[in-house]
């Protein structure tokens, strides 16, 4: 069982995020926050923040807002319009930025909003780092004299810079002539970015979820929702399909049969080649949410594989400290340190498509090694928080299946960071047992809620 308690009061797994208009995602707090990311670079000359944003119709009011704290605190900002999250790490660290913000919720649909922050090394934030910004969020604001305000400018260039970004983490002279691809990018930031990207190294693209109004935001399309890229890869009779997320740091993929590809896959495609080659730099870190068939065949291949928190920032974590270079989750975050501070779904793709391309092999050839425990994730709506002897009698129930299904498979239950759920998942060898054990799971845990509630009432 994995539930963690926030050591900060805004920031959850990956950054600040909410629904628009409450609290804290509102005008007001973002100003101030941005007032805060500028108190705290108010030692660095010249300083500069960068913003991006995806496709959100809230996106124009936040930004204008983090914009005016910014500059409020004396701090340039220099805004790149719609552009991915990776985009935003990347170019944080080229411009030698101060912090680098992407306004987005990721998957999250368009009344959501939030704001992931990257460091001058293109990383996220870490706890210490988060803390400061909290701790100056409980100031009172104060506008800098008008004399040494900040000021606003726009960079037109870069998509472009990403573009070519992204392309030079493939092989030098690779292409992908006579490979066809369907990319789905999910109405959200990468829908200018990606398919140019793969047009231009030699790649015939088909694209849909390139038509942001605002509100479509991963509405049925993007990598939560990959069903309409399925049917399109089966009716173009494509090689290959590729969904990102609404912020493009996710990657699900869909092999020439239509079947799904999830990051698992991803990760053991790239990790299994690395390894051959001789360049993978030690092993592979997956999360608590790794299916055990990922971490079996890796050790069967004699390629190390250890676990972190659920979250890309943990993974990173775990990377950087065993001076590793591959990791990711099987939502589609996936890290290669040789070139990414953070998942980036353009990249992995690419890099998946260099192994097709390199080996001269289908994705479906590629991944027959890969047996999968089957696995069944229920997520369950929370509307508060939860009390303490709530949590253990989840995690005694959790303890109880676990035993229950021995080597064979495991329970893992934990509160989301990015959503207001619970998520159970159970795996194992036998679909009808984790099926089983996952309707039990989830009717003892709500009734476990609902007790909860009726006693919170009473009190």
């Amino acid at each position: 069982m994995d539930i963690k308690d926030k050591t900060t009061t805004f920031f959850g797994t990956d950054g600040v995020r909410g629904r628009v208009g409450s609290w804290p995602i509102t005008t007001d707090f973002v100003n101030k926050l941005g007032w805060a990311l500028g108190m705290l670079c108010a030692d660095v000359d010249n300083a500069k923040v960068l913003i991006g944003k995806d496709t959100r119709l809230s996106g124009y009011m936040f930004e204008a807002a983090l914009q005016a704290g910014l500059c409020s605190a004396g701090v340039d900002v220099y805004l790149l319009g719609p552009m991915p999250t990776p985009a935003v790490a990347y170019l944080t660290r080229t411009f030698h930025a101060a912090f680098g913000v992407m306004i987005s919720a990721s998957h999250n649909p368009h009344y959501d909003n939030g704001f992931k922050v990257f460091s001058p090394e293109g990383t996220k934030l870490s706890h210490e780092c988060q803390n400061e910004i909290e701790a100056a969020l409980t100031l009172e604001m104060a506008m800098i004299k008008p004399e040494k305000l900040g000021r606003a400018y726009r960079v037109d260039d870069a998509s472009g810079r990403y573009i070519e970004y992204c392309k030079s983490t493939a092989p030098h002279f690779f292409d992908l002539t006579g490979i066809k691809i369907v990319l789905d990018c999910a109405h959200g930031a990468t829908y200018h970015i990606a398919g140019n990207v793969f047009r231009e190294l030699g790649a015939q693209v088909v694209e849909i979820g390139i038509n942001p109004d605002g509100l479509n935001i991963n509405h049925n399309s993007g990598s939560t929702s990959p069903q309409a890229l399925q049917l399109v890869v089966n009716k173009e009779k494509a090689d290959v399909g590729i969904a990102f997320d609404g912020d493009g740091d996710r990657v699900i993929m869909v092999d020439h049969l239509g079947k799904l590809v999830d990051g698992d896959d991803i990760l053991y495609v790239i990790a299994k080649d690395a390894h051959q080659k001789g360049t993978l730099g030690g092993g592979v870190v997956g999360t608590l949410m790794s299916n055990l068939g990922l971490e079996h065949v890796m050790k069967a291949a004699g390629i190390p594989f250890v676990r972190s928190s659920v979250g890309d920032r943990y993974v990173m974590r775990e990377l950087v400290s065993r001076n590793w270079l591959l990791g990711g989750e099987s939502s589609g975050h996936i890290i290669w340190r040789g070139s990414s501070t953070t998942g980036d779904g353009i990249v992995a793709a690419l890099q998946v498509l260099t192994v097709m391309k390199e080996q001269k092999k289908s994705l479906s050839a590629l991944l027959a090694p890969l047996k999968k425990y089957p696995q069944k994730l229920t997520n369950i709506p929370l509307n508060c928080r939860l009390k303490e002897t709530v949590l253990q009698s989840i995690q005694t129930l959790a303890e109880e299946a676990t035993n229950s299904l021995q080597s064979a498979g495991r329970v893992l239950i934990r509160a989301s960071g990015t959503e207001p759920l619970l998520r159970v998942m159970v795996e194992g060898q036998d679909q009808s047992l984790v099926n089983d054990w996952s309707a039990r799971l989830k009717a003892q845990v709500i009734a476990l809620m609902k007790k909860s509630e009726t006693s919170s009432v009473d009190d």
